[in-house]
């Protein structure tokens, strides 16, 4: 729910804490990424509502998605393995991998004439 709409590396997500989203703005803080830079990528309205209601429900401390020590997170293969099963289960058989669904938020901005400057912003990239 996080991943497309934000443009998110998987490595990103995994290291999301509850303060980097930012719920005034509908903002997500992306804390040291690719080249251990920091950025904003958006928060859409419907990630938010399905993000509010795991926050209410497991209530992560460190963070926003625990591994199987509370005091880590979840790891990437498991991420990855989590999305092959849900692509399986939607019958997606075309190769898809994880690192798509970040193509993809690229591609959609763009087919939208959003500037490729801000498109460059959102996902961290330098040129």
């Amino acid at each position: 729910m996080l991943t497309y709409p934000a443009g998110l590396r998987v490595s990103e997500v995994v290291r999301l804490t509850p303060e980097d989203i930012d719920r005034k703005r509908m903002l997500i803080h992306i804390r040291e990424a690719k080249g251990r830079k920091d950025r904003y990528t958006m928060l859409s309205e419907t990630a938010f509502e399905v993000l509010r209601n795991d926050l209410q429900e497991y209530k992560p401390v460190k963070w926003l998605f625990m591994g199987i020590k509370p005091e880590k997170h979840i790891s990437t293969r498991t991420v990855q393995a989590i999305f092959e099963q849900a692509c399986e289960k939607a019958g997606i058989i075309k190769g898809v991998s994880f690192h798509s669904l970040r193509h993809s938020f690229a591609t959609h901005l763009l087919e939208s004439s959003t500037d490729l400057r801000y498109i460059q912003e959102l996902l961290g990239h330098i040129s």
